[in-house]
């Protein structure tokens, strides 16, 4: 007697034996996390990365690493997984979804760019039932939504979702390092106050970038000759009470990387509690009621099709901080 068909609000509930995947040509270039994520729709990120630590994944017979670049052919081991049906997972609160709609400020067939808030995580996660992406994905449940990268999540600004496996892999191409060498990659645009008086004219931190651990496993990123290649241009806009409203082009994008090339310059993010004066910070706050990172992602330029479609996206600058700049005069 034939089994009736799985009901499709169950299809992620039925994972109770060892699945081997061989990866298609499409999902080449993928990392496993996101290929994961793919496969086990409505598992949250922390169990992905559980059943990796625990070696219950493996990628040709051996364990694997969540950024580990798949390839095609490669024969992927997903273990089973008990998830909840689909009728019993919790939904992002109907005001936040409301507020990430209202944050988008572009989209096309192939790709949306959001105005992320600051305070909202990129994707959940470590304690985060709800990031952006999670709850773009219950905003367009019939669309296969992935991050082409991601911001700090004390950073507003842009932040660009693709919505087809093109767009998908030609965009993180953009994002290689050595596409930007050669002048195909994304022109990345920030909006910074910094602390103190920066000198007049365009300067460039030119400065390897490494990441650390401190005790309790908080990652600390610090500039050491062991790090990794990083390039900032800072310029600054206008000065403020004492302070510079600057604009900040980067050619590599490391984590924390214009708040930590702003403290080796001596002049640090405002409002940044991590890599900051915490003096400053206090006194900002109570002065103009500056209460978070004074950093925005204020504009993506890129070219897609082998530059064939041009791209410009903006974000304004967050209220609050454009109400914390009027305040210094």
């Amino acid at each position: 007697m034939t089994s009736p068909p799985i009901p499709p609000k169950l299809r992620d509930v039925a994972t109770s034996a060892v699945r081997i995947l061989k990866v298609p040509e499409d999902r080449a270039g993928q990392r496993v996390d996101n290929f994961l994520l793919g496969q086990l729709k409505g598992a949250p990120r922390s169990l992905i990365y559980k059943l990796m630590r625990s070696g219950q994944v493996r990628v040709n017979g051996g364990r694997t690493k969540a950024e580990r670049k798949l390839e095609a052919g490669d024969e992927v081991r997903i273990p089973p997984v008990r998830l909840t049906e689909e009728g019993e997972k919790s939904a992002p609160p109907d005001a936040f979804m409301a507020r990430l709609e209202a944050a988008i400020v572009y989209e096309d067939a192939r790709l949306l760019a959001l105005n992320k808030p600051s305070g909202v995580a990129s994707h959940g996660g470590s304690g985060i039932s709800f990031g952006a992406i999670e709850t773009l994905r219950a905003l367009r449940p019939n669309q296969s939504l992935e991050l082409v990268h991601r911001l700090d999540r004390d950073t507003s600004g842009l932040l660009i979702v693709a919505k087809k496996r093109s767009a998908l892999t030609e965009l993180q191409a953009l994002m290689r390092e050595d596409d930007r060498v050669q002048g195909r990659g994304i022109s990345k645009r920030y909006l910074t106050l910094l602390v103190g008086r920066m000198p007049d004219g365009t300067m460039s931190v030119d400065a390897p970038l490494h990441i650390g651990l401190r005790q309790g496993g908080e990652r600390h990123v610090q500039v050491n000759a062991a790090g990794k290649p990083s390039l900032s241009h800072f310029r600054v806009l206008e000065r403020r009470g004492g302070h510079s409203y600057c604009e900040v082009r980067i050619e590599t994008g490391r984590t924390h990387q214009i708040r930590v090339h702003a403290q080796h310059l001596g002049h640090p993010v405002a409002g940044d509690d991590k890599y900051g004066d915490p003096a400053v910070n206090k006194r900002l706050r109570e002065q103009i009621g500056l209460k978070r990172l004074f950093l925005h992602a204020a504009s993506l330029e890129f070219s897609l099709d082998d530059g064939k479609t041009p791209y410009l996206l903006n974000a304004p600058l967050a209220d609050e901080l454009a109400e914390a700049l009027n305040r210094l005069g």
